[in-house]
């Protein structure tokens, strides 16, 4: 966040123009959860450590497999975090939305403090607002994607901002219309919070549901009215989305309404994120081809561009708008119970992004709070104010002063 001079954000709007979606038999879709990752070694119950094999930024996975790997405490080093006794978020909401959830997140969450020296969140609240899911169904929507994605969101949101309370809705399952109904029955029980989205499906797959857009766009009008702050991840198959050979928005990321967080990785990679000394290095955007993954970025075909972007030449709304360190080699540390057991992940993609961006954004509300300002509210234009002046806080992915916005430099922290 180098350096975190959030208290002068102001909270601003944006008008939004919806394109007309392509006519044709609209089916509901299946929103996904995927990020990328490496299995370690089995944590047992009583743990208080990391296992010998895990030294943190370097982390060994066996078979010659040795990663650049965060901790908490080594992101709040790169990023320049502010002292826990400063700014952590208390006063502030992080909702978290995930489908399927995790049946251990409780427990996970308890350990993974307890290794990380993280005080216990004022409050974690796990909300099924249409029951909770009984079983676990198979399939490429399906569940073990979505119960680590729970463990990243819950962990990394809780650890960069330990004063802040935690709210997990989860919806009975990956479908869009049970996303969009979980969202309207919980956003207006928390007004003023920071919600955070680790999923998204690529535009192409869904131009021909047009009431279901509508419906998941309502929401985000309604979150904008309560004032809250929506993020999204912009997804972590490149600017194609993993569709063909043309550039795909992911969305919920490319609803104008919502603030689409991109993917960094170190630059020199892997190392360059956090230098020698644990102070800040330099950042590029995220492009891992041995892994399959890369940040998502693309024009809209469905938004037109947004006011906050005027002036910049793009025929529909251009994501992302600010990114976050999203390297697998380059990942964080993540502890998740499955079938088989506990274990410690190496958990990298933008769905890392989301929850830590509501982290910092959750700061930014409690230092306003101390200067009697209104929460942020509504992201993205008061970001883009600030990639326009001399301010320190943002940069862009290519090491200098951001300025300007450009697909694959966008603001990071």
């Amino acid at each position: 966040m180098k350096r975190l001079a959030i208290a002068g954000i102001l909270v601003a709007t944006v008008a939004t123009a919806v394109l007309s979606a392509s006519a044709g038999a609209a089916s509901d879709w299946n929103y996904v959860a995927k990020p990328p990752y490496v299995q370690g070694p089995r944590l047992s119950a009583g743990a208080s450590s990391l296992p010998d094999q895990l030294a943190p930024p370097t982390c060994d996975f066996g078979g010659g497999n040795v990663f650049r790997c965060y901790t908490p405490g080594l992101l709040r080093r790169a990023y320049d975090f502010p002292s826990t006794a400063t700014l952590n978020g208390a006063g502030q909401t992080i909702l978290i939305f995930d489908a399927y959830g995790d049946a251990e997140i409780q427990q996970d969450l308890a350990l993974f403090d307890g290794i990380f020296g993280i005080p216990a969140p004022p409050s974690f609240a796990v909300l099924c607002p249409m029951g909770c899911p009984k079983t676990q169904t198979a399939g490429p929507h399906a569940v073990d994607s979505w119960d680590l994605e729970t463990a990243l969101d819950v962990e990394y949101a809780h650890a960069m901002a330990p004063g802040a309370n935690v709210v997990l809705a989860v919806a009975p399952s990956s479908s869009g219309n049970a996303i969009n109904n979980a969202e309207r029955k919980v956003l207006p029980q928390y007004p003023g919070a920071i919600v955070s989205q680790s999923f998204g499906i690529p535009e192409a797959l869904i131009h021909n549901n047009k009431t279901q857009l509508d419906q998941a766009h309502a929401n985000y009008v309604l979150a904008q009215s309560l004032g809250d702050t929506v993020l999204a991840s912009a997804g972590d198959f490149g600017a194609t989305n993993g569709i063909d050979d043309v550039a795909n928005a992911g969305y919920p990321a490319s609803d104008p309404l919502v603030t689409a967080v991109g993917g960094t990785q170190g630059h020199p990679y892997p190392d360059g994120l956090l230098t020698a000394g644990f102070t800040y290095g330099a950042e590029e955007a995220w492009n891992e081809p041995d892994f399959g993954v890369a940040t998502g970025g693309a024009v809209s075909m469905l938004f037109a561009p947004p006011s906050f972007q005027s002036g910049l030449g793009f025929s529909g709304r251009a994501i992302p708008d600010i990114s976050y360190n999203a390297a697998l080699n380059g990942g964080v540390l993540v502890i998740d119970t499955t079938p088989d057991g506990t274990f410690i992940f190496l958990v990298g993609g933008t769905s890392a992004g989301s929850p830590q961006w509501a982290s910092t954004l959750a700061l930014a509300n409690q230092a306003r709070g101390q200067i009697a300002e209104p929460g942020l509210g509504f992201a993205a234009p008061a970001l883009y104010g600030l990639g326009g002046t001399s301010s320190p806080v943002p940069w862009d992915s290519a090491q200098a002063p951001a300025t300007t916005w450009r697909p694959g430099s966008e603001l990071r922290t």
